[in-house]
Protein backbone atom coordinates (compact mmCIF):
# COMPACT_ATOMS: atom_id res chain seq x y z
CA UNK A 1 0.00 0.00 0.00
CA UNK A 2 1.45 3.46 -0.82
CA UNK A 3 1.36 6.00 2.60
CA UNK A 4 3.33 8.41 0.86
CA UNK A 5 0.18 10.74 0.11
CA UNK A 6 -1.91 9.82 3.84
CA UNK A 7 1.10 10.85 5.45
CA UNK A 8 1.75 13.44 3.41
CA UNK A 9 -1.58 15.14 4.44
CA UNK A 10 -1.17 13.61 8.28
CA UNK A 11 2.32 16.32 8.62
CA UNK A 12 0.45 19.02 6.88
CA UNK A 13 -1.93 18.57 9.66
CA UNK A 14 0.61 18.06 12.24
CA UNK A 15 -1.44 15.03 13.19
CA UNK A 16 0.77 13.43 14.94
CA UNK A 17 -1.51 10.51 16.71
CA UNK A 18 -2.70 9.28 13.11
CA UNK A 19 0.94 9.50 11.64
CA UNK A 20 1.98 7.04 14.56
CA UNK A 21 -0.82 4.85 13.82
CA UNK A 22 -0.07 4.58 10.41
CA UNK A 23 3.66 4.23 10.97
CA UNK A 24 2.92 1.33 13.36
CA UNK A 25 1.89 -0.93 10.87
CA UNK A 26 4.51 0.16 8.11
CA UNK A 27 7.13 -2.08 7.56
CA UNK A 28 10.74 -1.10 9.05
CA UNK A 29 12.19 -1.19 5.45
CA UNK A 30 9.33 1.34 4.27
CA UNK A 31 9.80 4.00 6.96
CA UNK A 32 13.42 3.84 6.30
CA UNK A 33 12.78 4.59 2.79
CA UNK A 34 10.12 6.81 3.51
CA UNK A 35 12.68 8.82 6.76
CA UNK A 36 15.27 9.48 3.68
CA UNK A 37 12.99 11.39 1.67
CA UNK A 38 11.72 13.66 3.57
CA UNK A 39 13.66 16.73 5.31
CA UNK A 40 16.03 16.20 8.31
CA UNK A 41 13.66 17.92 11.36
CA UNK A 42 10.66 15.96 9.92
CA UNK A 43 12.47 12.52 9.46
CA UNK A 44 13.31 13.41 13.40
CA UNK A 45 10.26 13.74 14.33
CA UNK A 46 8.84 11.23 12.95
CA UNK A 47 11.75 8.75 13.84
CA UNK A 48 10.50 9.41 17.82
CA UNK A 49 6.88 8.77 17.12
CA UNK A 50 7.95 4.61 16.74
CA UNK A 51 8.22 2.28 19.49
CA UNK A 52 11.93 1.90 20.59
CA UNK A 53 11.80 -1.53 19.45
CA UNK A 54 10.46 -0.44 15.93
CA UNK A 55 13.00 2.06 15.97
CA UNK A 56 16.03 0.28 16.17
CA UNK A 57 14.48 -1.65 13.57
CA UNK A 58 13.95 0.94 11.26
CA UNK A 59 17.29 2.51 12.07
CA UNK A 60 19.23 -0.57 11.27
CA UNK A 61 17.88 0.49 7.64
CA UNK A 62 18.73 3.37 7.10
CA UNK A 63 21.39 3.53 4.57
CA UNK A 64 25.19 4.90 7.02
CA UNK A 65 24.79 8.46 5.65
CA UNK A 66 21.06 8.67 6.54
CA UNK A 67 22.35 7.29 10.30
CA UNK A 68 25.10 9.64 10.93
CA UNK A 69 22.36 12.37 10.29
CA UNK A 70 20.20 11.11 12.68
CA UNK A 71 22.83 10.79 14.96
CA UNK A 72 24.02 14.33 14.49
CA UNK A 73 20.66 15.32 15.88
CA UNK A 74 19.40 12.91 18.67
CA UNK A 75 19.65 13.40 21.89
CA UNK A 76 21.93 11.07 24.04
CA UNK A 77 19.08 9.50 25.77
CA UNK A 78 17.08 8.62 22.51
CA UNK A 79 20.23 7.68 20.55
CA UNK A 80 21.42 5.48 23.86
CA UNK A 81 17.89 3.90 23.29
CA UNK A 82 18.39 2.64 19.74
CA UNK A 83 21.42 1.10 20.30
CA UNK A 84 20.57 -0.66 23.24
CA UNK A 85 17.44 -1.90 21.20
CA UNK A 86 20.01 -2.81 17.76
CA UNK A 87 21.11 -6.67 17.67
CA UNK A 88 24.52 -7.25 18.26
CA UNK A 89 25.60 -7.75 14.99
CA UNK A 90 23.31 -4.68 13.54
CA UNK A 91 25.36 -2.66 15.97
CA UNK A 92 28.56 -3.85 15.24
CA UNK A 93 27.50 -2.89 11.52
CA UNK A 94 26.67 0.56 12.46
CA UNK A 95 30.00 1.08 14.71
CA UNK A 96 32.09 0.59 12.06
CA UNK A 97 30.63 2.57 9.31
CA UNK A 98 30.76 5.73 11.64
CA UNK A 99 34.17 8.13 11.36
CA UNK A 100 36.30 7.23 14.61
CA UNK A 101 34.84 9.86 16.77
CA UNK A 102 31.32 8.84 16.22
CA UNK A 103 31.66 5.26 16.86
CA UNK A 104 33.64 6.75 20.62
CA UNK A 105 30.85 8.48 21.44
CA UNK A 106 28.15 5.56 20.66
CA UNK A 107 30.49 3.31 22.28
CA UNK A 108 30.20 5.60 25.62
CA UNK A 109 26.54 5.62 25.60
CA UNK A 110 26.36 2.06 25.62
CA UNK A 111 26.26 0.01 28.85
CA UNK A 112 29.38 -2.07 30.14
CA UNK A 113 27.91 -5.27 29.16
CA UNK A 114 27.10 -3.78 25.61
CA UNK A 115 30.13 -1.94 25.50
CA UNK A 116 32.04 -5.37 25.93
CA UNK A 117 30.37 -7.29 23.26
CA UNK A 118 30.65 -4.35 20.28
CA UNK A 119 34.49 -4.42 21.21
CA UNK A 120 34.43 -8.19 21.12
CA UNK A 121 32.91 -8.24 18.00
CA UNK A 122 34.67 -5.22 16.48
CA UNK A 123 37.68 -6.83 17.43
CA UNK A 124 37.79 -9.09 14.87
CA UNK A 125 39.31 -8.49 11.52
CA UNK A 126 37.28 -6.85 9.01
CA UNK A 127 34.70 -8.53 6.27
CA UNK A 128 35.49 -11.57 8.97
CA UNK A 129 31.97 -14.19 10.16
CA UNK A 130 33.14 -11.80 13.70
CA UNK A 131 32.12 -9.01 12.54
CA UNK A 132 28.85 -10.28 11.15
CA UNK A 133 27.96 -13.11 13.84
CA UNK A 134 25.19 -12.39 16.94
CA UNK A 135 26.08 -13.84 20.09
CA UNK A 136 22.44 -14.19 20.83
CA UNK A 137 22.12 -18.33 20.22
CA UNK A 138 20.28 -21.20 22.33
CA UNK A 139 22.43 -24.38 23.75
CA UNK A 140 21.38 -27.16 24.82
CA UNK A 141 23.94 -30.21 26.38
CA UNK A 142 23.56 -33.87 24.93
CA UNK A 143 22.78 -35.37 28.25
CA UNK A 144 19.57 -33.06 29.05
CA UNK A 145 16.32 -34.58 27.83
CA UNK A 146 14.19 -32.79 25.34
CA UNK A 147 11.81 -31.80 27.82
CA UNK A 148 14.76 -29.87 29.88
CA UNK A 149 15.72 -28.75 26.27
CA UNK A 150 12.04 -27.10 26.03
CA UNK A 151 12.18 -25.77 28.86
CA UNK A 152 15.90 -23.87 28.48
CA UNK A 153 14.45 -22.57 25.41
CA UNK A 154 10.97 -21.37 27.00
CA UNK A 155 12.82 -19.55 29.64
CA UNK A 156 15.87 -18.26 27.47
CA UNK A 157 14.83 -17.78 24.05
CA UNK A 158 13.35 -14.33 24.02
CA UNK A 159 16.65 -12.71 23.15
CA UNK A 160 17.75 -15.36 20.54
CA UNK A 161 18.44 -14.14 17.42
CA UNK A 162 16.87 -17.18 15.57
CA UNK A 163 14.95 -20.50 17.19
CA UNK A 164 15.22 -22.21 13.56
CA UNK A 165 17.92 -24.18 15.13
CA UNK A 166 19.23 -25.20 18.67
CA UNK A 167 23.12 -25.95 19.09
CA UNK A 168 24.22 -28.62 21.51
CA UNK A 169 27.55 -28.32 23.05
CA UNK A 170 29.79 -29.96 25.61
CA UNK A 171 30.80 -29.50 29.26
CA UNK A 172 33.56 -27.25 27.53
CA UNK A 173 30.99 -25.10 25.11
CA UNK A 174 32.53 -26.75 22.02
CA UNK A 175 29.88 -27.37 19.42
CA UNK A 176 29.12 -30.83 18.78
CA UNK A 177 25.79 -30.66 16.70
CA UNK A 178 23.17 -28.63 15.84
CA UNK A 179 19.25 -29.69 15.92
CA UNK A 180 16.56 -27.66 13.87
CA UNK A 181 13.62 -26.87 16.30
CA UNK A 182 11.11 -29.08 14.37
CA UNK A 183 13.05 -32.18 15.99
CA UNK A 184 12.47 -31.36 19.84
CA UNK A 185 8.92 -30.15 19.15
CA UNK A 186 7.95 -33.58 17.97
CA UNK A 187 10.14 -35.86 19.51
CA UNK A 188 9.30 -38.03 22.79
CA UNK A 189 10.00 -35.36 25.56
CA UNK A 190 11.65 -37.92 27.64
CA UNK A 191 13.87 -38.54 24.94
CA UNK A 192 17.73 -37.67 25.36
CA UNK A 193 19.60 -34.76 23.06
CA UNK A 194 21.94 -37.40 22.20
CA UNK A 195 19.67 -39.74 20.71
CA UNK A 196 18.73 -37.30 18.16
CA UNK A 197 21.89 -36.08 17.10
CA UNK A 198 23.67 -36.73 13.88
CA UNK A 199 26.49 -34.97 14.28
CA UNK A 200 26.40 -33.52 10.80
CA UNK A 201 26.63 -29.90 11.40
CA UNK A 202 28.34 -26.96 8.88
CA UNK A 203 30.15 -23.93 10.74
CA UNK A 204 32.34 -21.59 9.69
CA UNK A 205 35.09 -19.56 12.42
CA UNK A 206 35.17 -15.94 13.79
CA UNK A 207 37.72 -15.13 11.15
CA UNK A 208 36.62 -17.00 8.15
CA UNK A 209 35.49 -14.41 5.67
CA UNK A 210 31.83 -13.27 5.14
CA UNK A 211 32.00 -14.65 1.74
CA UNK A 212 32.63 -18.16 3.22
CA UNK A 213 29.69 -18.22 5.01
CA UNK A 214 27.45 -17.01 2.36
CA UNK A 215 29.16 -20.07 0.07
CA UNK A 216 28.17 -22.37 3.44
CA UNK A 217 24.46 -21.22 3.77
CA UNK A 218 23.77 -21.00 -0.25
CA UNK A 219 25.40 -24.52 -0.85
CA UNK A 220 23.23 -26.42 2.20
CA UNK A 221 20.28 -24.01 2.25
CA UNK A 222 20.67 -23.10 5.97
CA UNK A 223 18.74 -20.03 7.64
CA UNK A 224 21.58 -20.20 10.28
CA UNK A 225 25.41 -20.85 10.61
CA UNK A 226 27.17 -21.53 14.08
CA UNK A 227 30.36 -19.96 14.37
CA UNK A 228 33.05 -21.30 16.51
CA UNK A 229 36.69 -20.16 17.52
CA UNK A 230 40.03 -22.13 16.79
CA UNK A 231 39.33 -24.31 19.78
CA UNK A 232 35.51 -25.23 18.28
CA UNK A 233 34.24 -23.13 21.31
CA UNK A 234 30.39 -21.62 19.92
CA UNK A 235 30.79 -18.06 19.74
CA UNK A 236 27.66 -17.48 18.10
CA UNK A 237 25.62 -17.84 14.68
CA UNK A 238 25.32 -16.00 11.85
CA UNK A 239 21.80 -15.66 10.43
CA UNK A 240 20.30 -15.54 6.72
CA UNK A 241 19.34 -11.82 6.56
CA UNK A 242 22.86 -11.08 7.31
CA UNK A 243 24.26 -13.09 4.65
CA UNK A 244 21.44 -11.83 2.13
CA UNK A 245 23.15 -8.05 2.85
CA UNK A 246 26.46 -9.15 2.73
CA UNK A 247 26.02 -10.83 -0.91
CA UNK A 248 23.94 -7.41 -2.04
CA UNK A 249 27.60 -5.88 -1.09
CA UNK A 250 29.52 -8.31 -2.88
CA UNK A 251 27.34 -8.87 -5.98
CA UNK A 252 27.16 -4.77 -6.08
CA UNK A 253 31.12 -4.58 -5.52
CA UNK A 254 31.78 -6.95 -7.79
CA UNK A 255 29.65 -5.36 -10.60
CA UNK A 256 31.33 -2.20 -9.88
CA UNK A 257 34.93 -3.57 -10.37
CA UNK A 258 33.98 -5.41 -13.52
CA UNK A 259 33.18 -1.98 -14.79
CA UNK A 260 36.63 -0.71 -13.69
CA UNK A 261 34.86 1.89 -10.77
CA UNK A 262 36.69 1.41 -7.68
CA UNK A 263 34.04 0.12 -5.50
CA UNK A 264 31.81 2.76 -3.88
CA UNK A 265 31.35 1.13 -0.67
CA UNK A 266 27.88 3.40 -0.42
CA UNK A 267 24.48 3.77 -2.40
CA UNK A 268 24.80 5.88 -5.43
CA UNK A 269 21.94 8.11 -4.34
CA UNK A 270 24.06 8.80 -1.17
CA UNK A 271 27.43 9.89 -3.12
CA UNK A 272 28.43 12.38 -3.76
CA UNK A 273 29.58 13.84 -7.48
CA UNK A 274 33.06 14.19 -6.06
CA UNK A 275 32.95 10.73 -4.67
CA UNK A 276 32.26 9.56 -8.01
CA UNK A 277 34.67 11.46 -9.11
CA UNK A 278 37.59 9.78 -7.05
CA UNK A 279 36.28 6.12 -7.79
CA UNK A 280 36.16 6.28 -11.36
CA UNK A 281 39.46 8.58 -13.00
CA UNK A 282 42.02 6.40 -11.79
CA UNK A 283 40.64 3.40 -13.82
CA UNK A 284 39.99 5.91 -16.53
CA UNK A 285 43.78 7.11 -16.38
CA UNK A 286 45.01 3.94 -16.26
CA UNK A 287 42.75 2.47 -19.01
CA UNK A 288 43.71 5.70 -21.31
CA UNK A 289 47.76 5.00 -20.59
CA UNK A 290 47.54 1.27 -21.80
CA UNK A 291 44.97 2.63 -24.63
CA UNK A 292 48.46 4.06 -25.90
CA UNK A 293 49.59 0.61 -26.87
CA UNK A 294 47.26 0.48 -28.82
CA UNK A 295 48.25 3.58 -31.02
CA UNK A 296 51.60 3.08 -30.70
CA UNK A 297 51.47 -0.84 -31.94
CA UNK A 298 49.43 1.17 -35.34
CA UNK A 299 52.45 3.83 -35.40
CA UNK A 300 55.23 1.01 -35.48
CA UNK A 301 53.17 -0.39 -38.48
CA UNK A 302 52.37 2.10 -40.27
CA UNK A 303 54.39 1.08 -43.90
CA UNK A 304 52.31 -2.07 -43.54
CA UNK A 305 49.23 -0.06 -43.28
CA UNK A 306 50.24 2.63 -46.31
CA UNK A 307 51.07 -0.39 -48.27
CA UNK A 308 47.71 -1.59 -47.53
CA UNK A 309 45.22 0.63 -46.89
CA UNK A 310 42.28 -1.93 -46.84
CA UNK A 311 43.91 -3.40 -43.37
CA UNK A 312 42.50 -0.75 -41.56
CA UNK A 313 39.25 -1.27 -42.34
CA UNK A 314 38.56 -4.54 -40.13
CA UNK A 315 40.58 -3.37 -37.01
CA UNK A 316 37.46 -2.08 -35.24
CA UNK A 317 35.64 -5.58 -36.17
CA UNK A 318 38.68 -7.23 -34.80
CA UNK A 319 39.63 -5.78 -31.67
CA UNK A 320 36.02 -5.55 -30.95
CA UNK A 321 35.39 -9.21 -31.45
CA UNK A 322 38.31 -10.15 -29.44
CA UNK A 323 37.29 -7.22 -26.25
CA UNK A 324 33.95 -9.40 -26.55
CA UNK A 325 35.21 -12.64 -26.66
CA UNK A 326 37.64 -11.69 -23.46
CA UNK A 327 35.10 -10.34 -21.36
CA UNK A 328 32.71 -13.24 -22.39
CA UNK A 329 35.74 -15.58 -20.93
CA UNK A 330 36.14 -13.58 -17.95
CA UNK A 331 32.67 -13.03 -16.46
CA UNK A 332 32.19 -16.66 -16.70
CA UNK A 333 35.56 -17.84 -14.94
CA UNK A 334 34.99 -15.12 -12.39
CA UNK A 335 31.61 -16.09 -11.41
CA UNK A 336 32.65 -20.07 -11.83
CA UNK A 337 35.90 -18.77 -8.90
CA UNK A 338 32.73 -16.56 -6.41
CA UNK A 339 30.90 -19.92 -6.18
CA UNK A 340 33.23 -22.57 -5.64
CA UNK A 341 33.09 -24.31 -9.18
CA UNK A 342 36.13 -23.70 -9.77
CA UNK A 343 39.49 -24.03 -8.31
CA UNK A 344 42.96 -23.12 -8.43
CA UNK A 345 43.71 -26.83 -9.20
CA UNK A 346 41.52 -26.59 -11.90
CA UNK A 347 43.79 -24.17 -14.15
CA UNK A 348 44.54 -26.65 -17.06
CA UNK A 349 40.86 -27.54 -17.40
CA UNK A 350 40.53 -23.87 -17.91
CA UNK A 351 43.49 -23.51 -20.63
CA UNK A 352 41.47 -26.97 -22.52
CA UNK A 353 38.53 -25.80 -22.38
CA UNK A 354 39.28 -22.04 -23.06
CA UNK A 355 41.25 -23.00 -26.08
CA UNK A 356 38.49 -25.31 -27.56
CA UNK A 357 35.62 -22.78 -27.20
CA UNK A 358 37.79 -19.63 -28.42
CA UNK A 359 39.09 -22.19 -31.81
CA UNK A 360 35.01 -22.65 -32.05
CA UNK A 361 34.02 -19.56 -32.03
CA UNK A 362 37.43 -17.89 -34.06
CA UNK A 363 36.99 -20.07 -36.68
CA UNK A 364 33.20 -19.44 -37.48
CA UNK A 365 33.83 -15.57 -37.11
CA UNK A 366 37.01 -16.58 -39.05
CA UNK A 367 34.81 -17.81 -41.70
CA UNK A 368 32.26 -15.11 -42.06
CA UNK A 369 35.46 -12.33 -42.37
CA UNK A 370 36.86 -14.46 -45.23
CA UNK A 371 33.96 -14.12 -46.99
CA UNK A 372 33.53 -10.52 -45.97
CA UNK A 373 36.99 -9.62 -47.21
CA UNK A 374 37.15 -11.59 -50.22
CA UNK A 375 34.11 -10.18 -51.75
CA UNK A 376 34.11 -6.67 -50.31
CA UNK A 377 37.90 -6.13 -51.15
CA UNK A 378 38.03 -8.62 -53.84
CA UNK A 379 40.94 -11.01 -53.05
CA UNK A 380 41.83 -13.97 -51.31
CA UNK A 381 44.86 -13.25 -49.63
CA UNK A 382 43.10 -10.25 -47.88
CA UNK A 383 40.08 -12.70 -46.57
CA UNK A 384 42.87 -15.02 -45.43
CA UNK A 385 44.38 -12.66 -43.77
CA UNK A 386 41.14 -11.73 -41.85
CA UNK A 387 40.17 -15.11 -41.24
CA UNK A 388 43.32 -16.15 -39.76
CA UNK A 389 43.50 -12.80 -38.13
CA UNK A 390 40.04 -13.17 -36.13
CA UNK A 391 41.04 -17.19 -35.57
CA UNK A 392 43.59 -16.06 -33.31
CA UNK A 393 42.73 -12.93 -31.80
CA UNK A 394 39.28 -15.03 -30.11
CA UNK A 395 41.45 -17.64 -28.89
CA UNK A 396 44.09 -15.16 -27.39
CA UNK A 397 41.59 -13.15 -26.12
CA UNK A 398 39.39 -16.39 -24.56
CA UNK A 399 42.49 -17.42 -23.04
CA UNK A 400 43.55 -14.06 -21.59
CA UNK A 401 39.95 -13.67 -20.43
CA UNK A 402 39.75 -16.75 -18.85
CA UNK A 403 43.32 -16.83 -16.95
CA UNK A 404 43.78 -13.38 -15.91
CA UNK A 405 41.00 -14.45 -13.22
CA UNK A 406 42.84 -17.06 -12.23
CA UNK A 407 46.28 -15.49 -11.83
CA UNK A 408 44.69 -12.95 -9.84
CA UNK A 409 43.35 -15.19 -7.59
CA UNK A 410 47.00 -17.00 -7.01
CA UNK A 411 48.20 -13.34 -6.13
CA UNK A 412 45.85 -12.68 -3.72
CA UNK A 413 43.40 -10.13 -5.48
CA UNK A 414 40.15 -9.84 -6.22
CA UNK A 415 39.56 -11.61 -9.58
CA UNK A 416 36.54 -8.96 -10.66
CA UNK A 417 39.92 -6.56 -11.34
CA UNK A 418 39.32 -8.11 -14.06
CA UNK A 419 37.11 -6.13 -15.70
CA UNK A 420 35.74 -5.70 -18.48
CA UNK A 421 37.61 -2.27 -19.60
CA UNK A 422 40.72 -3.95 -18.73
CA UNK A 423 40.34 -7.33 -20.61
CA UNK A 424 39.24 -4.90 -23.69
CA UNK A 425 42.32 -2.61 -23.78
CA UNK A 426 44.64 -5.92 -23.54
CA UNK A 427 42.95 -7.26 -26.23
CA UNK A 428 42.96 -4.16 -28.48
CA UNK A 429 46.91 -3.92 -28.40
CA UNK A 430 47.98 -7.49 -28.58
CA UNK A 431 44.87 -7.84 -31.09
CA UNK A 432 46.70 -5.19 -33.29
CA UNK A 433 50.11 -6.77 -33.45
CA UNK A 434 48.64 -10.04 -34.15
CA UNK A 435 46.75 -8.84 -37.03
CA UNK A 436 49.35 -7.00 -38.53
CA UNK A 437 52.08 -9.66 -38.13
CA UNK A 438 49.99 -12.09 -40.02
CA UNK A 439 49.14 -9.61 -42.45
CA UNK A 440 52.75 -9.22 -43.72
CA UNK A 441 53.57 -13.03 -43.39
CA UNK A 442 51.02 -13.72 -46.06
CA UNK A 443 50.76 -10.54 -47.88
CA UNK A 444 54.66 -10.36 -48.05
CA UNK A 445 54.82 -6.70 -46.66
Amino acid sequence: MNWKLEIDECIDRRDWQSLKEILSVMRPPDVADLLETLDPPTSIIIFRLLPRDQAARVFSELEPVAQNKFIARMKDESLRSVLTMLSPDDRTELLEEMPAEVTCKLLDLLSPEDRAEAMTLLGYPEDSVGRLMTPDYIAVKSNWSVSQALEHIRKYGRDAETLNVVYVVDENRRLIDDIPIRHLLLANPQAIIESLMNRRFIYVTTTDDQEEALKKMTRYNLVALPVVDSAGVLIGLVTVDDVLDVAEEETTEDFEKKNAIVPLEITYSSASPWLLYRKRVMWLLLLAVAGFFSSSVIAAFEETLAKLVALAFFIPVLIDSGGNAGCQSSTLIIRALSVGDLSMKKWFVIVKKEVLVGLSLGVTLGLVLFVWGFIWKGGYAMGTVIGISMICVIMWANLLGGLLPVVLVKLKLDPAVASSPLITTLVDGTGLVIYFFIARIIMHI
